[in-house]
């Protein structure tokens, strides 16, 4: 069983005690942790009176935030096993942007595009031409591999089917890479914020993290990267160099060149997750992959282009790397269904028209959001976002639990900032997407602006679902 110290627990619970009577605050905050992912389900918390002294409360604080806990059923006290986390039960109705329930700003994503249907049509009458044979490909149909390398090669890195691996998704691509480069124990270089899921496959291959910051306003600190890779040689290097998540900044081309080079001279591998690389939205919109400018794996993948519900991503890397991810990948599953391989087959054959609608309908919803921030929330400052699905909002104070708590109270669910950072970074930020309709945009807003309003008047009261989600 994992456990939590008392004092990486106060480090993750920094600021709690801004929202107002002491032990349910620090109960809506711990909440707040387990349903972010930030304190795992089936963690043991540390005993009252550590976390008391820890935090400098009186221990009656503690005992009666962990009972109020155990009554709402996010701790179990478990005998010779102290309190342990836990999610008291299923999410009752799955939330639907488009219901009039609960809305979910925790996904960065967009509605399918409209040929979906019509793909996967065309896949079901491709498929009899395969069933004649096992379907347990670890590597990929060569068809989707060929037109795979040939986008590759048409955005100015000349590639062949043999240096692309097909996978399920791009969290199955980099948790794939992850246990076939590092061994446990090794160090890996992360962006600060950055995407969570990433982060959390880094950490399951063992990996000891260094993070590098990025910011909305000057984008990665070259001089804090240069030194983590001078000083500590990281195996492994996780990068979103276009239109990194959260921040939607993107890495100028003289800085790819200096830090592909650095990492080839100490011996760290690069991996570029380019799933938004196509979704600028200012200037041109024929991004160079990243390994065009160095040796890099990238890592690809539908999820944000076509539809999140078509789980189909990719590697692109040297053919001995691949080679490896194929001997490695056998552990963890046996291959990529092949419908969906035909299915986005069908979608590549006229992908420069999807992404051209994808990058219209984006800079709309940019546009709307910027406006409905400005006038709702004119205190927050909201940052032009280059490209990508969302906004990494300065809220101007160290409150973004709080207003996440609040906000699920106001029928919201969004993730709060410190869930993209290290240690519980980022409480000034949170992730707005803007890749939802007009009208849930509008009530996503209406929602936060309410939510605002709250924040510190009153403690949070529980909602009445467990509105967990997994932040995408």
């Amino acid at each position: 069983m994992s456990s939590v110290s008392a004092r990486v627990l106060a480090t993750l619970l920094e600021g709690w005690r801004d929202a107002g009577v002491a032990y349910a605050a620090l109960a809506d905050r711990i909440r707040l942790l387990v349903l972010d992912g930030r304190v795992g389900s089936g963690t043991r918390l540390p005993a009252e009176r550590e976390l008391a002294a820890q935090l400098g409360v009186s221990r009656t604080t503690v005992t009666a935030a962990y009972a109020e806990l155990r009554s709402s059923g996010y701790l179990l006290s478990v005998r010779g096993s102290g309190s342990v986390a836990q999610l008291p039960f299923r999410a009752a109705v799955a939330a639907d942007p488009n219901h009039s329930g609960y809305l979910d700003f925790s996904k960065a994503t967009m509605p399918a595009v409209a040929g979906v249907a019509a793909a996967a049509l065309l896949a079901a009458e491709q498929l009899p031409a395969y069933l004649g044979e096992s379907g347990f490909d670890p590597v990929g149909l060569l068809v989707l591999r060929e037109a795979l390398a040939d986008r590759y090669t048409s955005r100015g890195l000349p590639t062949t089917p043999d240096q692309i691996m097909v996978t399920m998704g791009a969290q199955h691509a980099i948790s794939l890479i992850a246990r076939t480069v590092m061994a446990r124990g090794d160090r890996a270089l992360i962006e600060n914020p950055s995407y969570p899921h990433a982060l959390d496959a880094l950490k399951t291959a063992g990996a000891r993290i260094a993070a590098v910051n990025v910011s909305t306003d000057d984008g990665w600190d070259e001089d804090a990267l240069e030194q983590i890779i001078q000083r500590t040689s990281p195996s492994l290097g996780y990068l979103m160099p276009d239109y990194h998540n959260p921040t939607g900044r993107s890495m100028d081309v003289g800085m790819r060149e200096r830090i592909l080079a650095l990492a080839a001279r100490h011996g760290t591998t690069l991996v570029a997750d380019e799933t938004m690389a196509e979704l600028g939205l200012d200037g041109t919109t024929n991004t160079v992959p990243f390994a065009a400018h160095g040796s890099a794996i990238l890592v690809g993948s539908v999820g944000k282009t076509v539809w999140g519900g078509v789980r189909l991503g990719w590697i692109r890397a040297d053919r001995s790397v691949i080679q490896r991810l194929v001997r490695s990948r056998s552990s963890g599953d046996l291959g990529t269904p092949i419908l969906e391989q035909l299915l986005v087959l069908n979608l590549l054959r006229d992908f420069d028209s999807i992404l051209d609608a994808r990058r219209s309908y984006l800079r709309v919803g940019r546009e709307r959001l910027e406006r409905l921030l400005a006038d709702r929330l004119p205190q927050w400052h909201v940052p032009h976002t280059q490209g990508g699905l969302t906004a990494w909002v300065n809220l101007g104070h160290p409150v973004s639990s709080q207003l996440a708590l609040a906000a699920r109270n106001e029928g919201l669910i969004i993730a709060a900032g410190p869930r993209f950072g290290i240690d519980g970074a980022f409480e000034r930020f949170i992730r707005i997407p803007f890749s939802y309709s007009e009208d849930v945009t509008v009530r996503g807003v209406d929602a936060l602006a309410a939510a605002w309003a709250t924040v510190g008047r009153h403690p949070m009261a529980e909602s009445p679902a467990d509105l967990t989600a997994s932040v995408v």
